[in-house]
């Protein structure tokens, strides 16, 4: 794997983080984990991985045995990318090691949207590269299928450190599918990825990541978007599986005027998951929109829900929307919705409810013919069940499968 050199400034400031913690979450000790893993051959036909692992990533959205529905492919495992390829003009898809070689001006997006010094998790993947994915539409140029990505988690105990570029050039369409998902079952690990994406002037980006992790495994996310004038950005967050600690606060910057950002998380928390889960908007330019759409539901597991959305410009438009459901068990749902205001003529609302399934609603259905689990299926359906406007018919109906997978395995 090339080696990943960032400027000596970015490597100094990444040091005099490493033993910062996060403003959220609970704090993870870094030297529990290893550092390195061994390194694996490039596969030129991923369909030839071996069957479990394929087995893994399909459970995260990623199809390797017919890929003509995708746009363009990228895997990872542990440390070093696998594969990479186009099935398409316009765009482009390759591990991040090599996008730095091959463009001077990767510089201008590096540590961009997301700070180095955020915390001890960005500084760690500054200061431990692990490669990442580089996707990138040209100018208007729109993906016919969504380009799909794998980061995957093989050896035991590793903390996997990658760094992800995406940028869709002026009037593209880039739609994206992520699945993050481990070899084993029970083993521990730990997975950091910083994900910078650039929406340029009348793009447009659908991102959907679905984490299929184990009960063992730390994740932290740190994700950032800046949107340029009459671009979107769509992202959907799918987790539905236990994972031990889940700590995300991404955060999309609207530069450019009537920007827009939407996001969509569906939570669920079993026993012995940790997650504290939000996303934030800031509206800096005139008619910025936002929406922010959460549905948790813990079945003994901790969930803190966040959200936050800060007007900075005239006209700008912004709802958060936060629901959680306690099934069972003795788990544990935190909403926490902020609205800021810093100007005149804005206007940003939120709603935010946690509860029980009522009674009622189920009675209600068991009078029209369903057993009590039955019914009880059909309301968490219902719950979990989000119309995500703009999504790509494909996309949809792989998000769809994946929700519809898991709330067999919750019921």
């Amino acid at each position: 794997m090339p080696e990943i050199k960032s400027p000596k400034s970015y490597r100094e400031k990444a040091s005099a983080s490493a033993a910062k913690p996060a403003s959220f979450g609970e704090d993870i000790d870094l030297s529990t984990y290893i550092s390195s893993a061994e390194g694996q051959a490039y596969q030129a036909d991923p369909s030839e991985l071996p069957a479990r692992d394929k087995e893994q990533m399909l459970a995260a959205g990623v199809m390797l045995d017919d890929m003509r529905q995708r746009s363009g492919t990228f895997i990872q495992i542990d440390n070093t990318p696998v594969h990479s390829s186009i099935r398409q003009e316009g765009i482009e898809v390759l591990p991040v090691s090599q996008a730095l070689e091959k463009y001077d001006w990767m510089e201008d997006y590096w540590w961009r949207a997301v700070a180095v010094d955020t915390d001890k998790y960005t500084a760690s993947v500054e200061l431990n590269q692990n490669d990442g994915y580089f996707i990138r539409a040209l100018p208007g140029y729109k993906t016919t299928y969504p380009v799909q990505a794998c980061l995957y988690l093989a050896k035991a105990r590793l903390a996997q450190n990658v760094h992800n570029i995406i940028i869709a050039e002026e009037g593209s369409e880039l739609h994206i599918i992520t699945g993050c998902t481990t070899a084993s079952r029970d083993e521990p690990g730990l997975h950091m990825g910083v994900s910078e994406f650039y929406i340029k002037r009348g793009a447009r980006v659908t991102f959907t990541m679905i984490h299929s992790w184990n009960p063992e495994v730390a994740v932290r996310p740190r994700t950032a978007a800046i949107v340029e004038e009459n671009g979107l950005f769509l992202s959907n967050y799918v987790l539905m599986k236990p994972v031990r600690s889940l700590q995300m606060y991404p955060a999309t910057r609207c530069v450019g005027e009537n920007a827009t950002v939407r996001y969509n998380s569906l939570l669920i928390a079993a026993t012995g998951s940790s997650l504290d889960v939000g996303s934030r908007a800031l509206l800096n330019a005139k008619g910025a929109r936002t929406e922010i759409v959460s549905r948790a539901i813990t079945t003994g597991g901790n969930i803190i829900a966040r959200g936050y959305i800060e007007g900075n410009a005239p006209e700008v438009k912004g709802h958060l929307e936060c629901r959680g459901l306690i099934l069972q068990g003795k788990g544990l749902i935190h909403a926490i919705p902020e609205l800021k205001g810093n100007i005149t003529g804005i206007d940003l609302s939120h709603e935010a409810a946690v509860g029980k399934i009522a009674e009622e609603e189920v009675e209600y259905l068991m009078a029209r013919g369903l057993n009590r689990t039955e019914a009880t299926a059909a309301i968490v359906r219902g719950f979990l069940r989000v119309d995500i406007e703009g999504l790509p018919q494909l996309l949809s109906a792989e998000l769809q499968r994946a929700v519809e997978t898991s709330e067999k395995e919750l019921m």
